[in-house]
């Protein structure tokens, strides 16, 4: 710390002395010329950081005073001192708090930048304006200014440049750099316009990267600034900047001004983080922000230190370079970051000298020489000397004491102590004869050391292969003279392998493999290369030399070779038909023939391989092996093969290739499959996956490190944030983020400025479908009464969010079903007061009906009001009202057996007051209760079975209490209890005696179960009661005469009051126990004739001309007959009568009303009127009665559309239709259609709006193919065949009644066509009758018009030109054959592999669709085909033809109008072989004539190459004889003998006999001159290698004059020249075949006893730095006079520098400092003492 030491040096009062003596103005000349002492030296740093002083001084040695000063300054310590050192000026001050200043003590703080006199120490003392100078000067080293290097030295200020340097006007460059170019940074401005809104409250103006300087940032406008920060480290922050003033925001000063209108942000830098600048909306009008600073590249070149020396002496050269650095991660990174800046200029590299020390004498060896055995252990040799090498790279030699301090190395060495190969013979065969004398043989293989079969075994050793055998079995016919050959099968004889001839370092004939054989039958050729070569034993190399330059025959290199017959099979061969097959052949033949030796090497060491027999021509006689061209090719036997080792392979691991790497860059991974497996048999490609522990060697890796370098900077975004809604539109955002994946897998962040590439989006829309539709709800209004309890409602809005975000309000059918208690509830305020008895007047009133309703028969739907029962048949729709007095329907509650009820997809809970079950079924049966405030009614459901009996209820929770209670209890009780449950026969309980039973719900079952069970209908009418369909009543009418007539008096749905049925009850509780079941028989008979009776008497009601009509609720009228009415829906038509009537189909009555009113409001018509709605209508009744039999059943159609009922549209119980509060919508045609067995029919009523007209239409399509004729209403469309009668209705209404018009395609038709009340028909359409037909129809209230379309259709046929698919066929492939299909079919002929088009002419309208078939199979579904359709299915086109895809070919043509199918059948003809004609006899006599029969391949009966047969079954065929009879006696010849003579002429002879051929076979001698008369005799004498003899000859060797070559050495010669042994010189060419004896060799001459001489090394020019030199003398001398002799005789060994550099070595007043970044390594590794390391580590090294 410097506040504890304070370096004021004293100057001593001499050197104050000298001072004031230098100070004297006036001085001679020679004054000024005195001499200075040398400098002292420089005394401690003023301070130990932040830049100090240090001086030195110089002693004046004349006796006068010195020119200049004696003292000198210089910066030291020019380092920053640490955060807690503090101000070095505040502690000077500070050392002033302990002296009292006027008596008192302060705390003095530094008063800096005073201009008037920076260096003098003024202190200011705290909490005061006290401002005193505490001393006239600072320390030495204390800076002038506070933003400023200049510092005090002595009172005085002086200049200070960043170079640290007095006196230097040096400054940093924009970047920070010292006295820079400013090329390290780039100048960023710009201008930033906000763009914030009521979204969008805050933006980024700018980002500014760490390390930048010289920042300010302008904003003008109300927005406010603030700053977000991160670190390298990664740690964010943020600060406000809320007020003006200076701040220290992650280590970088932040000056900050606020004004009204402006703010003002100032960063000098450089900063130390990543500053963002931001913005934040505070006023209503936009603001603008100007930014500049200096952004620093932050990836800069960086020379790196000298790489190591290229030598480790005697002179070298190193290399510097350069490399790309990131200033922020402090690392060096890809040279591609540093080209990205133009600015960056990559240095150049530097070269120096290094180790030039001269190096040590080491031994050096010259290659071993050849071994001196080829096997069995020999030696070679090789030189070792001691050598010494200069700076220059020449290599000398020098005295062996030299090298003496490391071992010599060994110059002989043992070699090729292998065993040398030998034979191996292995096991005999089995003797070739099954008795007496035979031959056996065996192979004979010549194995090396490691037990694989080579060459270089002596011939002259190998054992014999084959050997005499004698079978002790007698045989029975004469004993042959020689043993028997081995023949065809048995041809495994002995099998040697062609030993391969091996480089050896003498030239030698080398023959490669042989190729294959030409043919793949029959007799063929084989070729090798034969090349002369020789191994170059210095360099382990192999070369290609001249053929003359090897010794010896050269090897065969074209053979001939058999490839089996070429009929596929072997034929058997006896040793008779042998000589059969083969014979015809000259004697001359009979010595060689071909024998199998030995087997080829396996082709594979495991899992089952090959061996071919080797086969070779020999000599019988002497069992040599001779040319093949000596043997017969025709008889070469055929190829033989063995299998070997076929024991399975050991396990191995299996690799498979890597996969592509999963990163192109960073670090990325290739994986592979790597599995343990054995194969099992290589013949069935059969192989096994095993355990990974049964592989012996480790697994190879299934994973490695791939694209091992650092990425470019992209763009990488983190996972998309949740979407901000779940539907209706939202936003989603992420953080995309500049990174880079380096080398070893981390990933850097960068400034977005390094990624160059757009940055991705961060913010995208989600959610974009619309929301599902939901209730919005109001809030609850007030209570509706003031006090006591009353209800709350609220509205409800149906309301949709849509994709684009905007709420919508839809229809509430879209939302769910709302609960009735979502929009009402009861409320509960202080209880009213009470003054008297409340009125009732005022309260909710129920208007109940006490009614019992009995359904008989089905109907769909049936009305009732609350306060009754019903018993009802299932599937029966109900709707209950509940009407109300005085009270909201809206606020009506329902509940089912004490349960509250809400609207379900069975129950429908209306707000209208009325309640809906939709088909009934068991579990709806039950109490159903109406609420209407304190008032509650009651209607009970129950439902009738199948047999007449009601339906037990479902239990319920409650119900199977019960249950389990009667279990519970005892048997006796039991019974009692199901006595009482059996109704009113029973002994009841009070309650019941008083005729109420106990469930209030089942009241009146005993009656109604009764009613339904007992006879007491009129005609036994119960059976009937059920009401099936139509079929089951015409059925049931047949078997019961009587039924039908009952069943037609039989009301629906029986009504009776309440009031009637207790009163039965009450009687019957009366009545004695006894009489009691009698009584009550009787009252249900009773009760079934009333309700007979009461039907009839209702049934003429219904009948009167007044035509009183009932609403459709089966309510009764309120005049009752007997207690009962029935609502009675049945036809006028049927109401008498009671005989039986024949069958007959439904016919509808028309009637003919008056005229109707238009302004009625209520409108009553029959069938075939006409209505017309007015605007005050209210109502619309149509009548329709129908007669048949069986009945007619009745229904009502709109526009041929069944008419959907509804609260507005009734079906009476009369079947008539009724239309309340009629629309537009309902105008129409209503159609009243009756059916039943035998048929239908139908009449339309016509409601029309005001009399318009209107159209009956029929929106149908109807489609003829077959019928003659075919009618259909206006407004169809039709499709029918030519030739057919067309039939359009037009039925027309309006009032007046409308007159019709037709049209067709817009034209008016005229008379001429068949019209008809409005019909229009047309006879034997044709395709000039399509068109489209309008029907209009006009009155004065307007005109409406209604369409039909005629399509004429064209059912599929074959067009009657064929030249348009012919031109289709021609342009899809011209050169390809093609056919046209047929509906008879067609053919085509084609070759295999071949492809063919097939079309498919077709006409039709509408366009037939075509699919084609192959073998009746849709092609789509057929394999092996290759087909493509081409033209809309027009054509097929079928590719690689064969065997698979021929056949026959359809297409299937179809259209509305029919379908049409053609055939086309495609032949591939094929290759097959022929047997042809026997070839000519194989010979003209003896005994071995054959003809074989010919084989040709055919196409179509023309020959073509048999390789297109190759794989066709060749037919059997069998070789006959010919020609067997005797020969005429000819001349047999031997071979050759041996020439007497090697060269120069010598002779050879042969025997020759006349021989003559028996038919058996047999050759007998014969006398000469049978043979003469017949051919000349051959001769038996011939010469032979008449070529000269040669040799070369050569003259003495000449004198040892020629250059030298060594020391002592020169060169001779000598001439060579070929010449005979006459003596007679010919040319070189003659003796090329004879090795050339050498014309050059090496002699001793002392001539050459010279060698280089140097002088000593002149003095260096410079003793220190880089530019030194000396020299020295260099002649050539001889070694023994001592004199110099032209240099051209030391020319044989390298001439010594005469020049070198010297003393490059640092001078020594240089800065001794360190000059590279690794001097901490070379101090812990001791090697200070190297000079190398000394000179660059000069810092370092010298305070060790």
């Amino acid at each position: 710390m410097e506040c504890c030491r304070r370096a004021t040096p004293g100057i001593p009062l001499l050197l104050l002395a000298f001072l004031l003596l230098s100070s004297r103005a006036a001085r001679s000349e020679e004054d000024r010329d005195g001499l200075w002492d040398a400098w002292g030296p420089w005394s401690e740093c003023s301070r130990t950081c932040g830049g100090g002083a240090s001086y030195s001084l110089r002693r004046c040695l004349s006796s006068k005073s010195c020119e200049g000063r004696n003292i000198r300054y210089r910066t030291c310590s020019n380092v920053d001192c640490p955060p807690e050192a503090g101000d070095f000026r505040a502690q000077q001050c500070s050392a002033h708090n302990d002296v009292k200043h006027h008596g008192q003590f302060y705390e003095w703080l530094p008063v800096s930048n005073d201009p008037d006199n920076p260096c003098s120490l003024k202190c200011q003392a705290k909490g005061t304006t006290l401002v005193v100078e505490l001393a006239p000067k600072v320390l030495d080293g204390t800076r002038c200014y506070t933003e400023s290097l200049d510092m005090c030295i002595s009172g005085l200020c002086q200049i200070v440049g960043c170079d640290h340097q007095l006196g230097s006007t040096v400054k940093e460059d924009n970047c920070g750099v010292c006295n820079g170019d400013g090329s390290t940074c780039r100048l960023v401005r710009g201008q930033y316009k906000s763009q914030l809104s009521a979204t969008k409250l805050d933006d980024t103006v700018v980002a500014i990267p760490y390390g930048s300087r010289h920042i300010r940032l302008v904003l003008k406008g109300p927005d406010h600034l603030y700053l977000e920060t991160k670190t390298l480290q990664g740690a964010k922050g943020e600060n406000s900047l809320s007020s003006t003033g200076t701040f220290l925001v992650e280590n970088s000063t932040v000056d900050f001004q606020k004004f009204p209108d402006k703010e003002i942000l100032r960063m000098a830098g450089p900063l130390t983080a990543d500053f963002i600048v931001k913005i934040r909306d505070s006023g209503p009008t936009d603001s603008t922000v100007q930014f500049i600073f200096y952004q620093p590249i932050i990836h800069r070149w960086r020379e790196t230190d000298f790489f190591p020396c290229s030598a480790t002496c005697g002179g070298g050269y190193q290399l510097t370079s350069a490399e790309c650095y990131d200033l922020r991660s402090n690392r060096v990174v890809a040279d591609q970051y540093c080209h990205y800046y133009p600015e960056n200029i990559k240095p150049k590299p530097k070269l120096q000298e290094c180790n030039l020390d001269p190096c040590p004498a080491r031994w050096e060896a010259t290659p071993w020489t050849a071994c001196s055995s080829s096997c069995g252990g020999g030696i070679q040799s090789r030189a070792v000397s001691c050598v010494e090498e200069d700076i220059q790279g020449h290599v000398t030699s020098v005295e062996e004491w030299k090298c003496m301090y490391t071992p010599k190395m060994p110059i002989v060495q043992p070699c090729n102590i292998f065993d040398c190969p030998k034979w191996l013979a292995q096991e005999w065969s089995p003797c070739t004869v099954t008795c007496g004398q035979g031959l056996r043989y065996r192979v004979v293989l010549c194995i090396d050391h490691r037990g694989m079969h080579t060459g270089g075994c002596s011939p002259k050793t190998k054992p014999h292969i084959k050997e005499e055998c004698i079978i002790p079995t007698p045989c029975y016919k004469p004993k042959e003279k020689l043993p028997v050959e081995a023949k065809l099968p048995w041809y495994k004889q002995a099998q040697e392998l062609e030993e391969g001839a091996a480089v050896s370092e003498e030239p030698s004939f080398i023959p490669e493999a042989w190729s294959a054989c030409t043919v793949t039958c029959g007799m063929g050729t084989q070729v090798r290369v034969v090349k002369c070569q020789v191994l170059l034993s210095f360099s382990q190399s192999v070369a290609d030399l001249p053929v003359d330059e090897c010794e010896g025959p050269k090897p065969a290199s074209q053979r001939a070779c058999y490839a089996g017959p070429c009929n596929g099979e072997i034929p058997e061969f006896s040793p008779d038909s042998t000589d059969g097959l083969l014979g015809g052949l000259q004697e001359l033949d009979e010595l060689y023939d071909w024998e199998y030796e030995g087997f080829t090497k396996c082709s594979e060491s495991c899992g089952g391989g090959v061996q071919e027999a080797v086969v070779s021509c020999l000599n019988k006689q002497t069992r040599e092996l001779a040319d093949e061209n000596l043997c017969v090719t025709s008889r070469r036997p055929p190829q033989l093969l063995k299998s070997c080792n076929l024991d399975p392979c050991p396990a191995r691991w299996e690799i498979g290739k890597w996969s592509p790497c999963s990163l192109t860059c960073g670090v990325g991974l290739q994986t592979r499959d790597v599995f343990c497996s054995h194969l099992l048999s290589r013949e069935l490609n059969e192989m096994v996956i095993l355990a990974d522990d049964l592989c012996r060697h480790p697994k190879p890796s299934t994973v490695q490190a791939c694209n091992r370098f650092n990425c470019p900077p992209a763009w990488y975004p983190a996972q998309w944030q949740p979407c901000s809604r779940t539907c209706g539109g939202g936003v989603q955002k992420r953080e995309v983020l500049c990174k880079q994946r380096m080398a070893d897998g981390s990933f850097l962040e960068l400034p977005e400025t390094f990624c160059s590439a757009s940055k991705l989006t961060s913010q995208q829309a989600c959610k974009k479908e619309d929301c599902p539709s939901e209730w919005l709800l109001s809030d609850w209004t007030e209570c509706s009464t003031s006090c006591g309890e009353g209800t709350q409602t609220r509205s409800a809005i149906c309301r949709k969010v849509l994709k684009t975000g905007v709420s919508t309000v839809v229809n509430s059918t879209l939302c769910p079903p709302l609960p009735f208690s979502s929009s009402i509830r009861p409320c509960m305020l202080a209880t009213c007061a009470r003054p008297g008895r409340p009125s009732t007047k005022h309260s909710p009133h129920i208007a109940a009906a006490r009614n019992v309703y009995i359904q008989t028969r089905r109907q769909r739907k049936l009305h009732f009001i609350v306060g009754g029962f019903a018993y009802l048949l299932p599937k029966t729709a109900v709707v209950l009202r509940c009407p109300t007095r005085r009270f909201r329907k809206p606020l009506i509650t329902w509940e089912k057996d004490g349960q509250h009820l809400i609207s379900s997809a069975h129950i429908t809970v209306a707000p209208f007051g009325y309640l809906k079950i939709h088909r009934l079924r068991p579990s709806d049966a039950g109490i159903y209760t109406c609420s209407a405030g304190p008032a509650r009614e009651q209607f009970v459901i129950k439902l009738i079975g199948g047999n007449h009996k009601l339906v037990a209820r479902p239990l319920s929770l409650r119900s199977e209490e019960e249950a389990l209670a009667v279990r519970k209890v005892s048997p006796k009780e039991a019974l009692q209890t199901h006595k009482h449950q059996n109704g009113i026969f029973a002994n009841g309980s009070k309650a019941e005696k008083r005729g109420l039973p106990a469930d209030p719900g089942s009241r009146y079952d005993d009656i109604v179960s009764r009613l339904l069970e007992q006879g007491g209908w009129p005609g036994e009418l119960l059976t009937s009661w059920e009401v099936q369909d139509s079929m089951e009543r015409n059925t049931s009418s047949e078997e019961d005469p009587n039924a039908e007539q009952a069943l037609l008096h039989l009301p629906f749905t029986m009504v009776t009051e309440q009031k009637r049925l207790d009163d039965i009850l009450r009687n019957l509780s009366q009545q004695p126990e006894e009489l009691r079941d009698l009584y009550g028989k009787h009252l249900v008979a009773q009760l079934a004739q009333d309700i007979f009776r009461s039907h009839l008497e209702h049934q003429g009601m219904l009948l009167k001309p007044s035509e009183q009509r009932f609403p459709p609720v089966a309510i009764p009228p309120h005049k009752h007959v007997s207690g009962f009415s029935s609502s009675l829906r049945t036809s006028s038509g049927e109401a008498g009568g009671g005989s039986r009537r024949p069958h007959r189909k439904p016919t509808i009555l028309r009637k003919i009303s008056a005229a109707q009113q238009l302004s009625a409001s209520e409108v009553v018509t029959h069938l075939g009127q006409t209505v017309a709605l007015a605007s005050g209508t209210l109502s619309v009744l149509l009548h329709c009665e129908a007669i048949g039999n069986p009945r007619p059943t009745i229904s009502w159609a709109r526009n041929g559309e069944e008419v959907q009922f509804s609260d507005r549209i009734l079906l009476q119980p009369d079947d008539s239709l009724q239309i309340l509060a009629p629309v537009e919508a309902d105008v129409g045609f209503y159609t009243c259609n009756a059916t039943n067995a035998l048929g239908y029919d139908s009449v339309s009523i016509a409601v029309t709006l005001a009399g318009k007209p209107l159209v009956k239409t029929s929106r149908m399509t109807v489609v003829n193919t077959e019928k003659p004729a075919v009618t259909v209403d206006v407004g169809s469309t039709i499709k029918t065949v030519q030739g057919a009668n067309v039939t359009i209705n037009c039925q027309v209404a309006g009032v007046p009644e409308a007159e019709v018009t037709w049209f067709r395609n817009k034209s008016k038709l005229g008379s001429s066509h068949h019209l008809h009340e409005g019909s229009l028909l047309l006879t034997n359409v044709s395709s000039l009758d399509q068109g489209l037909y309008s029907c209009r129809a006009a009155n004065v209230h307007g005109e409406l018009t209604e369409n039909t379309q005629l399509l004429i259709l064209d059912p599929p046929h074959v067009p009657t030109q064929l030249e348009d698919i012919k031109a289709l066929l021609s342009a899809t492939g011209p050169n390809l054959p093609s056919v046209l299909t047929s509906p008879l079919g067609t053919q085509l002929v084609l070759d295999p592999g071949n492809s063919a088009l097939l079309g498919c002419p077709i006409k039709g309208y509408p366009t037939p669709n075509i699919t084609w078939f192959h073998g009746g199979q849709p092609i789509a579904t057929t394999t092996g085909v290759t087909h493509h359709i081409l033209a809309s299915g027009q054509i097929l086109q079928v590719a690689n033809l064969s065997g698979g895809s021929q056949g026959e070919f359809s297409c299937l043509a179809q259209n509305e109008a029919g379908m049409l199918v053609q055939k086309a059948s495609l032949v591939i003809q094929d290759y097959w072989w022929s047997v042809d004609r026997l070839v000519t006899c194989s010979a003209s006599c003896g005994n071995r004539g054959v003809q074989q029969p010919r084989l040709r391949c055919l196409l179509n009966n023309t020959e073509v190459d048999p390789a297109h047969c190759a794989g066709k079954a060749r037919p059997a065929v069998q070789p006959i004889a010919c020609n067997r009879r005797d020969c005429p006696s000819r001349w047999m010849v031997t071979s050759w003998s041996a020439c007497t003579r090697s060269c120069g002429g010598g002779i050879q002879t042969r025997r020759v006999t006349c021989q003559k051929l028996k038919a058996s076979g047999i050759s007998t001698p014969v006398s000469n001159d049978m043979c003469t008369q017949l051919a000349k005799r051959p001769v038996d004498t011939q010469a032979c290698n008449q070529q000269l003899c040669v040799e070369w000859a050569f003259s003495n060797w000449g004198q040892c004059n020629g250059p030298c070559i060594g020391p002592r050495l020169a060169v001779q010669h000598r001439q060579v020249f070929c010449q005979t042994r006459d003596g007679i010189t010919l040319p070189s060419e003659q003796c090329s075949a004879l090795p050339r004896p050498v014309s050059t060799q090496n002699c001793w001459s002392d001539a050459c006893s010279v060698h280089w001489r140097v002088s000593l090394w002149t003095l260096c020019t410079a003793t220190c730095g880089n530019y030194g030199f000396q020299s020295r003398r260099v002649e050539c001398v001889h070694a023994r006079t001592n004199k110099a002799v032209p240099e051209h005789l030391c020319s044989w060994g390298p001439r010594p520098a005469n020049w070198q550099r010297c003393n490059i070595t640092p001078c020594e007043n240089m800065e001794c400092r360190d000059t590279t970044r690794y001097c901490e390594k070379v101090k812990q590794l001791k090697l200070c003492q190297l000079s190398q390391f000394k000179s660059r580590c000069c810092g370092t090294c010298g305070k060790a």
